[in-house]
């Protein structure tokens, strides 16, 4: 029976108030090339990027460009030239997949997972996995009954010998009462003792979706407590390999557009400041923490971009054709690998590098994925055993700085 409702409140699906109640993935229109994606409510909030056709994990193909017939949900193409040292972790259709070289196994079959991330050491896979349930919550006054998706903070072991671990719910009760919290992108702090993501826990009703820090050992939240922009909250956590800084997305707007920044933040002080001016977001520590990869948005589209870690200068761009995000760089230094979309078909792409580190040139750009329907709310990550890294050099000390408010002076703008 078809469930009748008032209207859901703007943090049920749209955390940031900032778009139109619609299904996850889907868009208010039909699209060809870009929209904004800031009426989608996975992780893309508040920029301009592609529209993806996944169809978020329902067990069907992903639709495909002309001429492209997207992978069925249980295929990953691999091409010949997909060779890279290590494993890649991404997620499809909502299921989680590894890639080590030229092999794409699927590691879970739930259909509600996403968000994946390695642990430091290799051994877990951290990631969001999602179940419907029924809601019963008060609105304008009204209690009304509801459709809620339910997030949980699981993780489960890369090589797939153990069944996957719920370590906390977004499920809200009271009383009668039930409702569901927003939980998104878990990283692992490099001790392997603290998760950074993002959330609105413990109450949705009076916070937004902001950075929080998960202790795995006591199964307890801490609120970061850095500046927010209305109710657009962050996204994006992303620890430097000593973790003494964390990266995240501070989101903004700038009237109809978005205009996040990345703030780095030291859990030493607890005091962050931003790295670049309006237009990045989703960075990625380069192995030696002196770099960045970002997603440089634009009125066009989105690209891949190196920044100074330190600056938020720009230093090269990785991409230039408007349909790339979500870098990973390679924890040996000689890659990028991102995501990127051909018609509605999501794959994996890595940009080779070869140069000096911060005069870097591109050797090749190749595909790790053809026609595979990749989930483009999960950002890839990488991961590489210790004994196959090159040595890297220590970081240059950075002061943490204690205002988010603004914009650094070396940082270059995106239009």
């Amino acid at each position: 029976m078809t469930r009748t409702a008032p209207p859901r409140p703007p943090r049920a699906r749209d955390p940031y108030g900032i778009g139109p109640v619609g299904s996850y993935l889907g868009p208010a229109a039909s699209i060809v090339g870009l929209v904004l994606i800031a009426v989608v409510t996975y992780n893309l909030f508040n920029y301009d990027v592609p529209f993806i056709g996944s169809n978020g994990g329902n067990g069907g193909p992903a639709p495909a460009g002309p001429g492209r017939t997207a992978a069925p949900s249980n295929v990953v193409v691999v091409p010949p030239e997909a060779a890279f040292e290590g494993a890649i972790v991404y997620a499809k259709q909502g299921n989680i997949w590894i890639q080590q070289d030229k092999d794409a196994h699927q590691l879970t079959d739930n259909g509600g997972d996403s968000m994946p991330s390695w642990s430091p050491d290799g051994t877990w896979i951290y990631f969001i996995r999602s179940h419907e349930d029924s809601g019963r919550w008060p609105v304008r006054g009204r209690i009304g009954a509801y459709d809620i998706s339910v997030p949980d903070l699981m993780r489960v072991k890369a090589d797939g010998s153990a069944k996957p671990e719920r370590l906390a719910s977004g499920l809200i009760k009271r009383g009668s009462l039930k409702w569901s919290a927003w939980i998104r992108q878990p990283v692992l702090s490099p001790d392997g003792k603290t998760i950074a993501l993002v959330t609105d826990l413990p109450d949705p009703n009076d916070s937004n979706v902001v950075l929080q820090f998960f202790d795995v050992a006591r199964k307890r939240l801490t609120r970061a407590g850095v500046r927010e922009n209305q109710v657009l909250g962050h996204q994006d956590p992303e620890w430097r390999f000593d973790g003494k800084f964390l990266l995240y997305t501070q989101n903004g707007r700038d009237g109809a557009r978005g205009a996040p920044v990345i703030m780095r933040y030291a859990p030493s002080s607890k005091q962050s400041r931003a790295v670049t001016t309006p237009g990045y977001m989703q960075a990625s520590y380069s192995p030696d923490g002196r770099y960045m990869a970002a997603t440089r948005t634009t009125t066009l589209g989105t690209d891949v971009a190196i920044l100074d870690a330190n600056s938020g200068h720009e230093l090269m761009r990785i991409t230039d054709d408007g349909s790339s995000w979500a870098p990973c760089w390679s924890p040996a230094g000689d890659g990028i690998a991102f995501l990127n979309i051909v018609g509605q078909t999501v794959d994996l792409r890595l940009a080779r590098l070869e140069g000096a580190p911060g005069a870097w040139t591109i050797k090749e750009t190749v595909d790790l994925t053809e026609v595979s329907g990749l989930d483009a709310a999960s950002r890839p990550d990488w991961f590489i055993p210790p004994a196959l890294l090159p040595a890297q050099p220590t970081p240059p000390p950075a002061s943490s700085g204690a205002s988010g408010s603004v914009a650094p002076s070396g940082a270059s703008s995106a239009p």
